[in-house]
C-alpha cells in the first residue's frame, strides 16, 4: 500500500508589514518556500534594475556579455508556440447550434 501523499497549505508574505499574502497548496513545503524566496529576490532585483537609466543597464549587460550574444538563440525550436488556428475558421464554427443572441 502507498503511502498518503501530505498536504500543506500555506499563506507566506514578502516581509512582515506587506500587505501582499500569496496562499497555496503544495506536497513539498520547503520546495515552496525556498521557490517564493527565490522569486520575491527575482522581483526586488527587476524593480531595482527597473529603476536605473539606460547607460547604467547596458553596464550591466556588457559586465556579463559584453558581445551582446543572444543567449537565447538556441531556444527557438524548444520553446515554439504551437499553431492552433484551423486552416478553414469556419471549422471552429461546425457542430455548434445558435443561440438565440446569434439570430437576429
Amino acid at each position: 500500500m502507498r503511502t498518503p501523499k501530505h498536504f500543506y497549505v500555506y499563506v507566506m508574505t514578502n516581509n512582515p508589514r506587506s500587505h501582499l499574502l500569496y496562499t497555496g497548496i503544495t506536497g513539498d513545503l520547503p520546495r515552496r518556500v525556498f521557490e517564493h524566496k527565490n522569486t520575491d529576490a527575482a522581483i526586488q532585483r527587476e524593480k531595482q534594475i527597473k529603476g536605473w537609466c539606460r547607460s547604467k543597464k547596458i553596464k550591466l549587460i556588457e559586465s556579463m556579455n559584453p558581445h551582446w550574444h543572444d543567449l537565447a538563440s538556441d531556444w527557438e525550436d524548444l520553446y515554439k508556440p504551437v499553431d492552433r488556428t484551423p486552416a478553414n475558421p469556419r471549422q471552429i464554427l461546425r457542430g455548434l447550434t445558435a443561440t438565440q443572441d446569434d439570430v437576429k
